[in-house]
């Protein structure tokens, strides 16, 4: 980037907290959660800079004690959604003309807030209400939503940086408008830093958002609300609402103002919503911008020279963080039959040392999966493999929802490669197995190019390096996100931008340029310092 008006400085990521025993850190988000688990919520939709109760509530259920009273939230209605989308029209106008430089500053403070004074609280209300451990809250809930904003400023930067090339007597510039209309942002439960980003990334380009989180994630979305107001984000710009999806919808999708949608959630909702924009294109005063990161079947492969420990290693770490509730998760695996009994031996081992409970207990390692739904459907699954004669469960296969949604780490080996666990999304802490004969190494390959529907994730493992650059062509759709000798999750801000094709999204890559590109609508403007005053050519000149 050139020296001068767009230089700001470089983005580095945020360092993450280790809450090792003894820690400070440790100490003080076990006093911020202990503090917020005693507390009532009554959170309030945000509309137009205005907190907005309805008296019709519903219950903030944490995973790891559905019965503990946390509190509520406000549900909304048709004329909210009206309200949300009327606010942000009428604060588009003046955000979008604030110097882009402004807008700017108002996000690295919010990013400072997080990584100061609200650190423990945006962690401790993800912990409580999306049952997170530490660690993976601190490099979610904290650290990632801290870099998205970071990045994402030095990205509109060099972006706004991009300008064309002059020819003499003539200024050529590009001007980078916001998107004509409203956003529409849908975020999903499982990553607190997404749905920071999903809002803030479209807003910070001038754009103004009406922004519906998860039902399941309204306590760190409660937060991040706090955040963007101490911030200095005007009245209107970010509109937070908990309101019916379908309705939501209906009336999003059918206003011509609506500019675009940024969606994280189900492959399914992203397809009806993508037929309903469609099927909606003649009311609409521009095209809007579609932006959608949805499901995976993510996989690891390893090659007959991989080494067992590794490959275990990833397959405990991919699989079961967070309970399996990453996009990323790796959820299928096929090991070769040479080192499978080594990898089982270790992946074994290190299962039976793992804890489960509350993220409160911070030697637990696995906690409660999100909600009843999710629970019941991962029951049945585990019960299928129990009673499937092309399945065994090696690793776990118990549950309990009792106190919280409790599913045990399960691997199930399966005889088939098409088995249904093979095959389908479960986003929870399942992982299933297929040893291949170490001979049908070539074949493999061309089996984990072809069983998902999806291209997010994948991993190989593998020492030969010929096979790895073969192997990463070959799967070249498979994975959006492709990892050589490591686990398929964890991607960071500013070194692993993150998407996936296929039936996953439409691989915009949150952390990049290039996402911000999506939400932008670009103006090129030539000025001519001095205009002609003759309509004649050189070339009619006679001979």
């Amino acid at each position: 980037m050139s020296k001068g008006y767009y230089d700001i400085p470089l983005a580095v990521n945020e360092p993450v907290n280790s809450y090792a025993p003894g820690t400070p850190e440790r100490e003080s988000l076990q006093k911020a959660y202990d503090e917020m688990w005693n507390q009532k919520l009554d959170i309030p939709m945000v509309i137009a800079g205005q907190n907005v109760t309805t008296g019709n509530t519903q219950r903030v259920i944490s995973p790891q004690d559905h019965q503990h009273d946390l509190g509520s939230y406000h549900l909304g209605t048709a004329d909210h959604v009206h309200q949300a989308i009327d606010a942000a029209l009428a604060a588009k106008e003046g955000w979008e003309r604030l110097p882009w430089e402004h807008r700017a500053a108002i996000f690295l403070k919010a990013a400072d807030l997080i990584a100061g004074p609200y650190r423990d609280r945006i962690n401790a209300a993800t912990m409580i209400g999306q049952g997170k451990n530490a660690m993976q809250t601190e490099i979610d809930a904290a650290c990632e939503t801290i870099d998205f904003l970071r990045f994402n400023v030095q990205y509109m930067a060099e972006l706004y940086s991009q300008q064309p090339e002059s020819s003499e007597g003539v200024w050529n510039r590009t001007e980078y408008r916001a998107l004509e209309g409203f956003t529409f942002a849908i975020s999903p439960f499982n990553f607190t830093a997404i749905a920071g980003n999903l809002p803030t990334s479209m807003a910070m380009l001038g754009n103004t958002v009406v922004w519906k989180p998860s039902y399941s994630q309204m306590y760190s979305a409660h937060v991040l609300m706090e955040i963007f107001t101490e911030a200095g984000v005007p009245a209107g710009v970010i509109n937070m609402i908990a309101t019916d999806p379908q309705e939501t919808a209906d009336i999003v999708f059918g206003h011509k103002d609506f500019a675009g949608l940024h969606y994280t959630g189900s492959t399914t909702v992203f397809k009806n919503i993508w037929k309903t924009i469609g099927n909606n294109i003649d009311k609409y005063k521009t095209y809007p911008r579609i932006v959608g990161e949805t499901g995976g079947k993510d996989f690891i492969l390893a090659h007959p020279s991989a080494d067992a420990k590794q490959v275990s290693t990833a397959m405990v770490r991919g699989a079961f963080e967070f309970q399996g509730q990453k996009c990323s998760a790796a959820s299928r695996a096929y090991v070769p039959s040479n080192i499978w009994e080594d990898v089982k031996k270790y992946m074994i081992a290190d299962l039976k040392d793992i804890k489960m409970g509350t993220p409160r207990d911070f030697t637990n390692f696995v906690n409660a999966v999100i909600h009843e739904a999710s629970f019941d459907k991962l029951a049945s699954f585990i019960d299928g493999a129990k009673a499937d004669a092309n399945a065994e469960i090696i690793a776990g296969g118990n549950y309990d929802k009792s106190v919280g949604y409790f599913v045990e780490p399960t691997v199930i080996l399966a005889k088939d490669p098409k088995y249904t666990t093979m095959c389908e999304e479960l986003f929870g802490p399942v992982l299933t197995v297929y040893v291949y004969d170490e001979n049908e190494y070539d074949a493999t390959v061309e089996l984990v190019d072809n069983t998902s529907i999806y291209g997010l994730t994948g991993a190989i493992f593998c020492k030969d390096k010929a096979v790895v650059a073969e192997t990463a062509h070959r799967l070249r759709n498979a994975a959006g996100n492709f990892y050589i000798n490591d686990k398929p999750t964890g991607a960071v801000v500013g070194q692993q931008p993150f998407g996936g094709g296929r039936a996953s999204g439409t691989n915009d890559k949150a952390g990049s340029m290039l996402n911000l590109l999506r939400w932008v609508s670009p103006r090129t403007i030539k000025e001519t310092f001095v205009s002609p005053t003759d309509y004649r050519y050189a070339f009619l000149g006679e001979d």
